[in-house]
């Protein structure tokens, strides 16, 4: 899923997501943003949650559903 690649790129770059300080969700259907709510509201650092907008547009991708920018703090 997006959320576990978020995960692992965070990783990679030696934060989490305790440390996002926002996100930016783009669904190529607005109907999915109840389903994408569910799913971040079960992934997001509910002690630390970023700032978050959820907009609809095309992705680069129309095979995808989802694409989310998001910008982390690294630790130090």
């Amino acid at each position: 899923s997006v959320l576990a690649e978020i995960d692992a790129m965070l990783a990679k770059a030696g934060t989490d997501k305790s440390r996002l300080v926002s996100a930016l969700v783009v669904l190529a259907d607005i109907r999915d943003a109840a389903a994408m709510n569910r799913a971040w509201d079960r992934w997001v650092d509910r002690d630390n949650p970023p700032a978050r907008a959820t907009i609809e547009g095309k992705l680069v991708n129309p095979a995808w559903k989802i694409e989310i920018i998001a910008t982390a703090v690294l630790p130090g």
